[in-house]
């Protein structure tokens, strides 16, 4: 029996409500490059460089993909083009450019084998590895000043790197992908299953220098949506190398992103804010990448052992089905409630972000059988 098979609740609806609920989104968002709504609901129009870009166009084509609907595919289709027109203007693209092209150009060449499209991918996972430092082994975060910080977050943009060598049929990109998360496994995933955010090194001598907190609550702090990057990422890893190594540090952040769950199974913005987390905000956007990464992990297991991970997502997803939703709320134009950004430095703290909307529609996909990957 295939682990999709043992799935508990009935997810159609849920599906429904989402399709509906893009309908209305494309009427609000039109155009905008949305990342966060704040109380009046209303999403902002960032601009097309930030790294969020593609999550808006991504959930579009994940809609396309189980409806067939054309307005989504219309809607989806000029996004990539933009990133690129973008691209050739602005620097200020950097170790994110997977979450930016593997939810437009990538998928897009997916579905529908534009040419152009599978142009762009490439064209970003070569950039993204141009970003790769060799003595530390790690790929280079933003562009800042800071030239040996790599951060938890960009083991989900390896899979543009592993899409790449794969359509290139150059291996040259899974060397690096691989470098990178071994470095991952090394020095950003505790024992205990813990990840820090940000790892600095010499970028000279690749010479490990110390972790730093970034937007966790500080160096040795538990972040929960880095911890969700990390889960996700190391599945994505293996799903594409079946180097055990990867498998087994992707379960080993789902057992402690699961220990700690408070009793509604969505986390808080950081597993270790205080030693008391009441009054501390949830990550919604945390849990829905969390459970999108768990079913991940659970279609790369025996039955018996993935059902564990099966579980514990459809936990997490009814949860924030039921309870984060904006169901009630038709004017609202975002999905998912109780999101945190970037706690340490007050930004965007009980929000909606665009992120966290996309792997909700994701991982409902996925539990409808949707078997295209984005990630």
């Amino acid at each position: 029996m295939q682990i999709m098979d043992k799935i508990q609740h009935d997810y159609s609806e849920p599906l429904a409500m989402l399709v509906e609920k893009g309908e209305r989104m494309l009427l609000q968002i039109g155009h905008k490059s949305p990342h966060a709504a704040k109380a009046d609901g209303i999403y902002d129009d960032m601009r097309l460089d930030w790294w969020t870009a593609g999550f808006w166009p991504g959930i579009l084509w994940i809609l396309y993909d189980v409806t067939g609907k054309e307005q989504f595919k219309e809607a989806a289709w000029s996004w990539d083009e933009k990133l690129e027109s973008k691209m050739m203007q602005a620097n200020n693209f950097h170790h994110d450019v997977g979450f930016q092209f593997l939810p437009t150009a990538v998928i897009k060449h997916k579905l529908t084998a534009d040419s152009d499209a599978l142009r762009r991918g490439l064209f970003a996972a070569n950039f993204l590895a141009g970003r790769y430092n060799i003595a530390g082994r790690f790929l280079r975060a933003w562009n800042q000043d800071k030239r040996g910080w790599s951060i938890v977050d960009s083991t989900m943009n390896l899979s543009l790197l592993f899409w790449a060598a794969e359509a290139s049929d150059d291996p040259r990109f899974t060397h690096i992908a691989k470098a990178h998360a071994d470095t991952v496994v090394e020095r950003f995933i505790r024992e205990d299953g813990s990840v820090c955010h940000i790892v600095s090194f010499d970028p000279e001598t690749g010479e490990y220098l110390g972790a730093i907190g970034g937007q966790g609550a500080g160096p040795d702090s538990a972040w929960s949506r880095g911890a969700a990057w990390a889960l996700y990422g190391m599945a994505n890893a293996y799903r594409y190398t079946g180097d055990g190594k990867y498998l087994r540090a992707s379960q080993r952040v789902a057992h402690f992103f699961l220990a700690n769950l408070p009793s509604d199974d969505v986390p808080h913005w950081d597993f270790r804010a205080s030693e008391s987390l009441n009054g501390e905000p949830r990550d919604s956007s945390a849990g829905a990448c969390a459970a999108s990464g768990l079913l991940e992990l659970a279609t790369l297991l025996p039955d018996n052992e993935g059902s564990i991970y099966l579980r514990a997502a459809e936990r997490i997803l009814m949860s924030l089905h039921h309870n984060y939703a904006t169901w009630h709320l038709p004017t609202h134009e975002a999905i998912l409630l109780q999101a945190t950004g970037h706690r340490p430095a007050g930004e965007n703290v009980d929000v909606s972000l665009i992120y966290g909307d996309y792997f909700f529609v994701e991982a409902i996909a996925k539990l409808n059988g949707w078997n295209n990957r984005i990630f």
